[in-house]
């Protein structure tokens, strides 16, 4: 019985060995840097392309029915 008391001994030893360099290597990082600012995306460009095709295809539909039709 006391070689399983020696055993636990080590065991309980070596795992509290382990929590404490473990603990100590965590806060020996410091703090982490903050996160970057986000980035401003432009929509600019892309608004004005979406209308502009909107455009085209609009004046498309209202030449075909004008075409269809026969009125000028």
């Amino acid at each position: 019985m006391k070689h399983t008391s020696k055993t636990t001994r080590r065991i309980v030893a070596i795992g509290v060995m382990m929590v404490g360099f473990g603990v100590s290597a965590v806060l020996a990082q410091g703090p982490l840097p903050p996160p970057p600012p986000p980035t401003q995306v432009p929509i600019d460009g892309g608004v004005l392309l979406l209308a502009a095709a909107g455009a085209a295809y609009g004046a498309k539909k209202v030449y075909n029915k004008r075409k269809s039709t026969g009125n000028k």
